[in-house]
C-alpha cells in the first residue's frame, strides 16, 4: 500500500534530519549526506510531509500557526481558550516562530540537500526541477508568514559550511521564485525517466501535473504582488496563465492520510488537534457561519457540526444546517467582562457553537489541500477582472465556486470507511447555489476573495496571507482585549524567533529595519505595505 511505503520513507527523512542539538556542528559535519549514503527521494518525502504539518505526530506547528493564530485571526474558527492567542490577538513567542523552528530544521534543510544533489544528475532532471518547485510553494509560504527570511543562504549548513544565513529581502525573494518557477518548469521533461514514482505524494513525479503546478503557484505568487507591484503582477499572471495552470479538481495537489495509530506522522495534523489532542477548543466562528448562511451555502453542513460533548471524539454531532451556530471571536470563559456567557446571542452552552465537523475536515484521514484548482480559478477571476489577463472573470468566478464544492467529493473518495465520509454536494445544489449568488462585477473584487477565503478553510496559511493581500473579506476586529500585542487590529505576520538575535545578530537586525514597526506581529510584509 502507497501509504506503508510513505511512512517507512518519511521515518528515513526522521532519521536523518531529527537530531539538531548540535546545530552548528552538524552543519559542518563532512560526513554529511550525500547520494553514497542516502537517496534522497527519502528527503524529499519526508519534506512534502512535513509542510503538510504533522511532522513530529503532535501537530506542533499546524496546532500553533495554522489554528492557534491562522484559523482565529481570520475568523474560520474561534477560541475561549487562553493559549488560543489569534483569537484575541495575544503573543506567544514560540507559537509565533513554530513554523520557522520546525521547517527550517527539517522540511527546508532537506529540500535543498534534495536540490543540490540533484542539479548536476542528468539522469534525475526531473527530480531535479519538481524539488525546485516544491522549493518555491515552502518558501512562499514561510516568507509570507514572516518577511524577509533566510532564502539563498538557507539550508546550506552542510554544503557550504553557512550557519548564519542572511536574510533575503521579500522583494527579491518573490523575484527569484518566480524565476525558478518559470526555469523549472520549462525544463521539465515528459520522455525522461520517472525516478521519483510513489516517494512523490502529491502527484508520483507525473510532470504533467508537476508543471501545471508550478504555473498555477505562479499565478498565485503573481497576485499576491497586486497592491505592491501591479505591473509585475499583471506580467507574471499573463505567464502563468499562458504556461498553463490547473483546467479541473483532477490537477488539484492533495497529499493523502491515514487512519493510522493517532500521533504517527501519516495522520492530518488539524484533524489531530480538534479531533484529538484538543477536542474542546475551537469552535467555527460567528463571522464564518453567518457568511455561509446568508448566501444560503451547501458547504456549512460540510465545515461544521453540533456534537453533545465536543470532548468526546466519538461524538459526529448533527451536521443539519440550520442548527450550526457560530462563536464570536474575543470572548474567553474566565467570568470576567469577555466572558463568553456575556456574547449576544449566547445559546446557554458552549455545546451548542459548532465544532468542525469531525467527517469531514477534523477526521484523522482527511487529505490535506496544498494548492487547488478553486483557488486558481479565483485568482483567474480577479486577473480578468482587473483585465489582466483575457477570459470571462464570470465563469472563472463559476469554475472557481464550483470546484470548491466539489472538494467534498475529493475528501470522500481518499478517506477511509470509518467513519462513513458524507456523501458531495451535487451538481443540483452547486447550480442552485451559483443562480442564488451570481457574479457581480460592481462587488467583484470583495466576492472572489470572500470566495477564496471560503475555499481555503483549514489551509490558514494561505486564508491570512490573501486576506491581507487582498482586504476581503472585510473582517471586523475583536475589541481590544486586554494583553493583545496589535493595537486590537488583526495581526499582519509572525515574529522571528527570539533566539535570532543571540545566533544570527546581524542578519536579524537588518531584516528588523525593513520593518515598518519593527519584529511586531502588527508590522507590515513587502507584498503587504499599507
Amino acid at each position: 500500500m502507497k501509504y506503508k511505503l510513505l511512512l517507512s520513507v518519511f521515518f528515513a527523512g526522521v532519521l536523518f534530519t531529527s537530531c539538531d542539538k548540535n546545530f552548528e556542528s552538524i552543519n559542518t559535519d563532512p560526513e554529511h549526506l550525500t547520494g553514497a549514503n542516502v537517496n534522497f527521494i527519502y528527503l524529499f518525502t519526508s519534506a512534502e510531509l512535513v509542510t503538510s504539518g504533522n511532522s513530529d505526530a503532535n501537530s506542533y506547528e499546524d496546532w500553533r500557526n495554522n489554528l492557534i493564530y491562522g484559523s482565529t485571526m481570520v475568523q474560520h474558527l474561534s477560541s475561549t481558550f487562553g493559549y488560543w492567542g489569534g483569537d484575541k490577538y495575544t503573543y506567544n513567542s514560540g507559537y509565533n516562530s513554530a513554523y520557522w523552528d520546525n521547517n527550517y530544521n527539517n522540511s527546508i534543510k532537506n529540500i535543498v540537500e534534495v536540490v543540490e544533489n540533484t542539479k548536476t544528475d542528468p539522469t534525475q532532471v526531473n527530480f531535479y526541477n519538481i524539488a525546485r518547485i516544491f522549493k518555491v510553494f515552502m518558501f512562499q509560504r514561510m516568507t509570507d508568514m514572516y518577511g524577509d527570511i533566510p532564502y539563498s543562504e538557507a539550508g546550506l549548513g552542510y554544503i557550504k559550511g553557512i550557519t548564519s544565513p542572511k536574510y533575503d529581502k521579500q522583494q527579491d525573494i518573490y523575484a527569484d521564485m518566480l524565476n525558478e518557477l518559470q526555469d523549472a518548469a520549462s525544463k521539465l521533461d515528459a520522455a525522461a525517466p520517472n525516478t521519483v514514482n510513489a516517494s512523490d505524494a502529491l502527484y508520483g513525479g507525473d510532470v504533467t501535473l508537476w508543471k501545471k503546478f508550478a504555473y498555477s503557484e505562479m499565478l498565485r505568487l503573481a497576485m499576491r504582488m497586486s497592491k505592491v507591484d501591479a505591473g509585475q503582477a499583471e506580467q507574471w499572471a499573463k505567464t502563468a496563465v499562458a504556461g498553463g495552470v490547473f483546467t479541473s479538481t483532477d490537477d488539484d495537489a492533495i497529499l493523502s492520510h491515514q487512519s493510522f495509530v493517532p500521533g504517527t506522522p501519516t495522520i492530518n495534523g488539524n484533524a489531530w488537534v480538534l479531533a484529538g489532542v484538543d477536542p474542546n477548543a475551537a469552535r467555527l466562528s460567528e463571522t464564518f457561519v453567518n457568511y455561509l448562511k446568508s448566501t444560503a451555502d451547501p458547504r456549512l453542513s460540510y465545515y461544521g457540526t453540533v456534537a453533545t460533548d465536543p470532548n468526546n471524539v466519538d461524538d459526529l454531532g448533527d451536521n443539519t444546517a440550520s442548527l450550526q451556530k457560530g462563536q464570536p471571536n474575543g470572548y474567553d470563559n474566565a467570568g470576567g467582562a469577555h466572558d463568553i456567557t456575556l456574547a449576544p446571542g449566547y445559546p446557554g452552552s458552549q455545546a451548542d457553537y459548532s465544532i468542525v465537523n469531525r467527517n469531514t475536515f477534523a477526521r484523522y484521514d482527511a487529505p490535506t489541500f496544498f494548492l487547488t484548482y478553486a483557488e486558481t480559478a479565483l485568482l483567474e477571476a480577479e486577473a480578468a477582472q482587473r483585465t489582466w489577463i483575457s477570459g470571462d472573470p464570470a465563469a472563472f468566478y463559476t469554475a472557481g465556486v464550483t470546484a470548491a464544492m466539489q472538494q467534498f467529493d475529493q475528501i470522500a473518495s481518499r478517506v477511509q470507511a470509518t467513519p462513513a465520509p458524507l456523501t458531495g454536494i451535487s451538481a443540483g445544489a452547486i447550480t442552485t447555489y451559483l443562480a442564488a449568488n451570481p457574479y457581480n462585477p460592481a462587488d467583484a473584487l470583495n466576492q472572489i476573495n470572500t470566495q477564496y477565503w471560503v475555499a481555503t478553510f483549514l489551509d490558514e496559511y494561505e486564508a491570512w496571507a490573501n486576506w491581507r493581500r487582498s482586504g476581503f473579506p472585510a473582517l471586523v476586529p475583536v475589541p481590544p482585549y486586554p494583553g493583545n500585542v496589535t493595537n486590537g487590529q488583526i495581526p499582519r505576520r509572525f515574529t522571528y524567533p527570539i533566539s535570532e538575535p543571540i545566533t544570527n545578530a546581524a542578519n536579524y537586525q537588518a531584516a528588523v529595519s525593513d520593518l515598518d514597526n519593527g519584529d511586531k506581529m502588527n508590522s507590515h510584509v513587502w507584498w503587504d505595505k499599507p
